[in-house]
């Protein structure tokens, strides 16, 4: 179908250093510009982010420092592609929430000041989680074609969740995962290992202020230190310390924290 445009709707994807919209940079920007009588354009372009690209970022797109030491920065083709898109609409994939403010705030790092007051935003994503919501309603009525009557009382929502675990494993019995690296797997199956590895729980700090890494090191997973070591961190910075102890962090948080604060402690 032909969408009903007044204006050229300009799709936006990012791949980039990481998900910090106010410290990561822009690895690769492709744009789909669609026109109001239907023709399309795209535009592609590979960038120096002027920052090194973490490996577990380039894990997930693929794009290494040693591809992109030779590319144009955003500042070389700022100009070019603010012009570009200034007579549409935005577009994209979780667009309003990362790739829409992260362009916005690396245009204003060269002092572009991208005119907004007037555009229209379309998030697919957005559309995709209201019109299929993350709901136990919603997932009862999906795997198990029938209303939640009651829901919100704990005995009726509990005996729906059940339902539609066993739903869930008759519809994905033999239907493949793919993960972020591109590998296939069959996990939703009749078995509670299974199953408990393809839906993870942090035992470290189930608010995944802190994670482990492959080789089981502790991992910030927030804030300025994002993806450093805790020990390194704590090291460098004892004040970090003291100042999470005393902020609104979870007691598993706090409790991981001080852990690693005494081990090093001891050491010395």
């Amino acid at each position: 179908m032909k969408l009903s445009l007044t204006r050229p709707l300009v799709f936006i994807d990012l791949e980039t250093t990481g998900v910090d919209i106010n410290q990561d940079r822009i690895v690769q920007i492709a744009i789909l510009k669609v026109y109001s009588n239907g023709t399309q354009e795209i535009k592609k372009f590979l960038l120096n982010p002027t920052i090194p690209i973490p490996e577990g970022a380039s894990k997930i797109h693929n794009i290494h420092d040693e591809d992109v030491k030779e590319a144009p920065t955003f500042a070389q083709i700022a100009v070019k592609l603010a012009e570009y898109i200034k007579d549409g609409d935005f577009a994209g994939f979780n667009s309003n929430k990362f790739d829409i403010p992260l362009l916005i705030i690396e245009f204003s790092r060269v002092g572009i000041e991208l005119n907004i007051e007037d555009k229209k935003f379309i998030d697919v994503m957005t559309i995709f989680h209201k019109m299929e919501p993350r709901t136990l309603k919603a997932a009862y009525k999906l795997y198990c074609g029938k209303e939640l009557v009651g829901a919100h009382d704990a005995e009726n929502d509990i005996v729906a969740t059940y339902e539609v675990l066993k739903a869930q494993l008759l519809r994905y019995e033999n239907v493949a995962y793919e993960d972020k690296d591109g590998n296939f797997s069959y996990p939703v199956t009749n078995n509670i290992d299974s199953l408990a590895d393809f839906t993870p729980f942090n035992l470290v700090d189930p608010t995944n202020k802190i994670i482990t890494d492959e080789q089981g090191n502790l991992i910030f997973n927030f804030g300025q230190y994002k993806g450093q070591p805790v020990i390194d961190v704590l090291l460098k910075n004892p004040g970090y310390y003291h100042w999470m102890m005393e902020a609104n962090f979870s007691i598993f948080t706090k409790r991981v924290i001080k852990q690693v604060w005494e081990s090093q402690r001891v050491k010395r």
